[in-house]
């Protein structure tokens, strides 16, 4: 058996016994299967089969990488779920918010209401509070902004009128529609792969992560470069700017901050893109894929805008690169959830695949990738140009250069 050290993430074969805690939790997550009790097996600290399928189908439950291992994803879900609306009071800290399933769970029970105007992110913020005091005064119910048994008790009389019409989408189609010219002074986050907290996919090679922040980085610089050109105000995300070139970022008077949590508070209107390469155990894997923030059992976008964004960019990238489609998918991962705006995470190829690394490593392709990346949130914040063409794929940059031209 496997010994991992302290603080490793946990997988099949492995001997810890941070694996009986693990059990625990995953039967409190809703896991039905008696197998995986600590009770029920001779040796609970041992990953077995029963706890490897058990972790697959929580993962797949949860929209997560399907890879039996437990890594920081999993765990920060693992968390989240220990929770139900109901096990524990909530309310407002601003020093240490609350944050699980609960949280989400009471969050999507507002919106349904018409109380919550905010993405379900799980996590109770000041409007969260200040939902929860508007039902506790139309319940009639003291106001204190905290949900205890009193509140909890008259939301569930309440709960069977709740209907399907979810507030949170409403208001991001609201703001979708006076998106008219947004290019134009529209804050645009770009977070490449190496602004993002990940564990390297399993068989990767050692250099597969240099790789793929190298890549993501510098198709986020064309990016940004591209947005201004067109009077955008986009923000890069990037941990380590010295080392990329400090006289070029100070000629094109790039906006670069180091800490993604920075720009989402200093421009919490933005639109935000993640970039990342991919990795598969085959080497046939290829294709560009696209995630948004929503349930991924049925696909129901929780930021509307993030979906759209999703969908107009991946038409763009395979009618530009064509690269094979693998669609725009719900996903529950922490930094589409985290951003509390519209999110649109880009999985640019797989460098698995000896061609689609070879052309990733191309400057030409990744400029390629730049300009469907534009040409896509074009289509999301101004679906109305004239001077762009209408066809996926055709529009041109100097159709978007003198659509702002000509519309000062």
């Amino acid at each position: 058996m496997l010994q991992p050290p302290p603080g490793a993430a946990l997988r099949h074969g492995a001997t810890d016994r941070r694996v009986t805690g693990l059990r625990e939790r995953l039967v409190r997550a809703g896991v039905t299967d008696p197998g995986i009790a600590p009770d029920a097996v001779p040796d609970p600290s041992v990953f077995d089969r029963g706890v490897d399928h058990a972790v697959r189908a929580f993962q797949q439950h949860k929209g997560l990488i399907v890879d039996g291992v437990v890594g920081p994803e999993t765990e920060a879900a693992l968390n989240d779920a220990q929770y139900t609306l109901g096990d524990r009071p909530l309310a407002f800290d601003e020093s240490q918010p609350l944050h699980g399933d609960d949280v989400e769970e009471l969050q999507n029970n507002l919106s349904l209401l018409g109380f919550y105007y905010g993405h379900l992110d799980g996590t109770f913020n000041r409007q969260t509070e200040f939902a929860v005091r508007e039902l506790q005064s139309s319940l009639g119910v003291r106001v204190d902004g905290e949900v205890a048994l009193e509140t909890l008790a008259g939301l569930a009389r309440v709960s069977k009128k709740i209907t399907s019409a979810k507030a949170f989408s409403l208001r991001d189609h609201r703001r979708l529609g006076m998106l008219h010219e947004a290019l134009r002074e529209r804050d645009v986050i770009l977070i490449p792969s190496g602004a993002i907290a990940q564990e390297t996919p399993q068989g990767a090679p050692e250099g597969f992560a240099e790789e793929q922040d190298r890549i993501s980085l510098d198709v986020a610089v064309k990016v940004h470069d591209l947005l201004r050109n067109v009077g955008a105000a986009p923000v890069l995300v990037d941990p380590c700017p010295a080392p990329y070139g400090e006289a070029r970022t100070v000629e094109n008077e790039r906006t670069v901050v180091t800490d993604p949590r920075e720009a989402l508070t200093s421009h919490p209107s933005a639109l935000v893109l993640c970039l990342q390469c991919d990795w598969n155990s085959s080497p046939h894997a290829e294709g560009v894929a696209t995630f948004f923030w929503g349930d991924p059992s049925t696909g129901q976008p929780h930021a509307p805008i993030g979906q759209m964004a999703s969908t107009m960019i991946l038409r763009e990238l395979v009618a530009r690169t064509g690269a094979q489609d693998l669609g725009a998918h719900a996903r529950q991962w922490s930094e589409l959830r985290a951003a509390g705006t519209a999110a649109a995470w880009v999985a640019l190829g797989y460098l698995s695949n000896g061609g689609e690394r070879a052309k990733l490593q191309n400057d030409m392709y990744r400029a390629r990738l730049a300009e469907s990346l534009l040409c896509g949130l074009q289509r999301v914040l101004a679906p109305s140009t004239d001077a762009a063409s209408t066809a996926t794929g055709t529009m041109s940059l100097a159709d978007i250069q003198s659509y702002y031209h000509q519309n000062p």
